[in-house]
């Protein structure tokens, strides 16, 4: 099934454009920047910080408030600026530089397991890391990705993110894998939307468990789409 639904994505939004490939360190630190906020205001901090902050080393050792500024444009700076730095630390914990090369020398359970126990870092980050910078077969779960995968019925509605990484990497094929992730993202951004999903135009919906329930639910004038969406998302 699997198969299918990724066959109906590609022609529907077409293949995914190229994605970023980042060196494992800076895709680690972007995707924390990524957390809770816009695209476009993680990529201004991002670019804020190294602007100010060329080397890594420059990072983990900057003044705290200072870094803090720097990543103000991305929002949750406080946060986020004494996490990077904790990373950082742990990174160069025998006195070089920090360095994330070790990654592509592990086997993909080992890899997850070593950067999930950094600071902060958890399996979505993780497999951000392994799948976009050292092409690891893993498949990181964001709202998108998971909010479609439970709707058609791919993940158990209630499996919580963490187990939702394991569960889907396992279903989807290995040579899928990044196509998967950037196909899911954009259905769930344009049609199988977390308010009021437009399941009448969604090309999945004779594979959907979800969509025929919500538009029959519509049409018998019962409770909306907001309310339904909210319902299975629990």
């Amino acid at each position: 099934m699997i198969d299918r639904i990724l066959d109906r994505l590609r022609d529907r939004y077409g293949p995914p454009s190229v994605h970023r490939r980042l060196a494992p360190l800076d895709e680690l630190v972007l995707t924390i920047l990524s957390q809770n906020t816009s695209d476009t205001n993680c990529e201004r901090a991002y670019a804020s910080m190294r602007a100010r902050f060329p080397e890594w080393s420059d990072v983990r050792d900057a003044d705290t408030a200072d870094l803090e500024e720097a990543l103000r444009p991305g929002g949750l700076a406080r946060q986020k600026a004494p996490r990077i730095q904790a990373v950082l630390r742990e990174l160069s914990a025998d006195g070089g530089r920090p360095r994330l090369g070790w990654a592509a020398e592990l086997a993909p359970a080992d890899a997850m397991a070593r950067l999930e126990s950094l600071p902060g870092v958890g399996p979505k980050t993780a497999s951000c890391v392994l799948l976009f910078s050292l092409d690891v077969p893993v498949m990181p779960v964001d709202t998108h990705v998971g909010r479609v995968a439970r709707r058609l019925g791919l993940i158990p509605e209630r499996m919580a993110d963490g187990p939702a990484h394991a569960a889907l990497t396992a279903l989807v094929p290995d040579a899928r894998m990044l196509e998967a992730h950037l196909l899911l993202i954009t259905h769930g951004r344009r049609i199988c939307v977390a308010r009021r999903p437009r399941c009448g135009e969604c090309p999945l919906l004779d594979l959907c468990p979800y969509g025929p329930s919500a538009l029959g639910v519509a049409a018998a004038g019962g409770p909306s789409h907001l309310r339904l969406a909210r319902g299975q998302e629990g």
